[in-house]
């Protein structure tokens, strides 16, 4: 088989294919993550990968929202991912696996049911880290533009006249 036959085999979206593997090979850092299910990644620089990928799931457990993607999560928690903040995180992670695995779970992330993660959360509700992780939420992830529209929230209204005209009668809920 000579080279241009074994070329003419090779469709535009395998070449694609293998020209973004052998790319992303390059680019791709020791601290970059990506989730396997689900259309996100990120380059952690002051956290393991481990220990950011279980920031974002307890953000998605603490305020869980079927309806908002991961990467809003990503985006929400990645503020802890900083120099000051990076040990602090990795205790409070570490508390959190040592309270999964005392319920008989290996880690908090290897935690399969919903519920068994949010009965570990309650358990540490009271702790500063805990509270320090849904008090960020709050802002870090409902001060998304981009969350908005998901919840049904147009935005501020003084722009464009106030709630009168626009957005006083929406309630459709009561």
């Amino acid at each position: 088989m000579s080279q241009k036959e074994s070329l003419r085999g090779l469709t535009r979206r395998d070449l694609l294919k293998r020209a973004s593997a052998a790319g992303a090979s390059f680019v791709v850092g020791a601290g970059f993550l990506a989730a396997p299910d689900a259309a996100w990644a990120y380059e952690a620089t002051h956290l393991d990968a481990e220990t950011f990928a279980t920031l974002v799931q307890m953000a998605r457990d603490i305020y869980p929202h079927d309806q908002v993607a991961d990467e809003y999560y990503v985006i929400a928690v990645k503020g802890y991912d900083s120099a000051e903040a990076a040990a602090g995180i990795t205790a409070g992670i570490a508390a959190l696996n040592a309270a999964a695995q005392g319920k008989g779970f290996d880690s908090y992330l290897a935690t399969g049911w919903e519920r068994d993660r949010v009965d570990i959360l309650r358990g540490m509700e009271d702790s500063a880290f805990f509270q320090q992780i849904r008090g960020g939420l709050v802002t870090g992830l409902y001060n998304q533009k981009a969350v908005w529209p998901i919840f049904g929230y147009e935005g501020e209204s003084f722009s464009q006249g106030g709630y009168i005209d626009r957005g006083f009668n929406d309630i459709n809920w009561l």
